[in-house]
């Protein structure tokens, strides 16, 4: 890697250990070499970037933080050149079991999803990055029919909409996507409860995606192993269910639970991860109306594939492989989105979050 002939894109690893691992990728070759970790805590699990890129917030995924029943996020500064991490402070999520962050468009607020008990939060980020404690906590209502998952509401992410006007939650115990207004001088999340769109009953909705050009948002349902397509009104706020296709090839019944989703910038590909099946799935996006077919699904070459992303240049995709501790990467077709293996891997602990500098 050091001899390597272009510059590497640096990537960060959060994991189900106490450590945020640093990669380089080769942008010729894909190769992976870890040249960094930093203490983070329990459970650095899912990871966000500020959009000025000098800082990064990283969910502690318990359930107690100093005696409380609620999580943590924990903010480290990124140093300019290597990337280096170090710890800048830590605000409680105020809900147990943080899974996703995410940070708003302009850099103010952070937004975090509490699995454990179902809630959403906004931490107002400050002028130096740092983090207040929480603004706004909003408690999710519902349950659905699966009665070991579906008990009572789960939030498992929350993401801004492109306006960055709404904020949209999805939930998996409830089987619904909220709505909310991202009121960033009030620095609150006000529910929009005519704009949610509630899903097939045992759906599970974890992840979202919005579509880079067309008024569409892409749904990763956990439990039903299919992807759902919405419609959302940007003027109002929103969202209209459109259809829903499966991840798996056709025939397969084993156990199996989606994951992660993301678009491809051209908007043309769609990703999802398959834990049990072990593979990612690869939609087409027709140009014009948004209708996805599934033309690709590939193993990942490793077990329980839970966050994967693509590199800035759309070249490469990266599969973080939990159970089998390893992050794999595969050449990606920027016409027709479609993977190929590569030789490419690295063993990391546990690996569950990827995100590039």
């Amino acid at each position: 890697m050091t001899e390597a002939r272009t510059d590497p894109d640096l990537l960060y690893v959060g994991t189900y250990t106490d450590s945020i691992y640093l990669v380089r990728v080769d942008r010729s070759s894909g190769a992976l070499l870890q040249v960094g970790a930093v203490d983070a805590g329990p459970n650095p699990s899912f990871l966000a970037i500020h959009p000025n890129g000098r800082v990064l917030y990283a969910v502690n995924e318990v359930e107690q933080y100093k005696g409380r029943p609620t999580g943590a996020v924990s903010v480290f500064g990124i140093a300019g050149g290597t990337g280096e991490l170090t710890r800048r402070g830590q605000q409680p999520s105020e809900g147990g079991a943080p899974c996703f962050v995410s940070v708003d468009s302009s850099g103010r607020a952070l937004l975090v999803a509490n699995y454990a008990g179902g809630s959403v939060a906004l931490l107002s980020i400050q002028m130096d990055g740092t983090l207040a404690p929480a603004a706004d906590v909003v408690q999710h209502k519902g349950k659905g029919p699966n009665a070991e998952r579906q008990e009572g509401p789960h939030a498992h992410c929350i993401i801004p909409d492109p306006s960055n006007r709404f904020a949209l939650a999805a939930d998996l115990g409830a089987d619904r996507v909220f709505v909310y207004r991202l009121d960033l001088e009030g620095r609150s999340l006000r529910h929009i409860e005519e704009g949610d769109a509630g899903l097939r009953p045992g759906a599970g909705p974890r992840h979202i995606a919005f579509h880079p050009t067309l008024p569409l948002v892409f749904v990763a349902n956990e439990l039903d192993s299919t992807v759902a397509t919405l419609r959302f009104d940007s003027t109002r706020g929103a969202l209209s269910p459109q259809g829903t296709l499966s991840t798996l090839p056709a025939g397969w019944t084993g156990t199996n639970y989606p994951a992660d989703i993301h678009v491809a910038p051209n908007g043309r590909a769609l990703y999802v991860s398959n834990r049990g099946h072990n593979s990612i799935a690869v939609f087409s996006i027709a140009e014009s109306t948004g209708a996805l077919a599934l033309e690709q699904v590939i193993s990942t070459d490793g077990d329980w594939p839970r966050n994967f992303s693509l590199d800035p240049r759309g070249r490469w995709l990266l599969v973080a492989n939990q159970r089998s501790d390893s992050v794999v990467v595969f050449g990606r077709d920027p016409e027709n989105g479609r993977l190929t293996p590569t030789r490419q891997r690295i063993a990391l602990p546990s690996p569950v979050c990827l995100r590039f500098a």
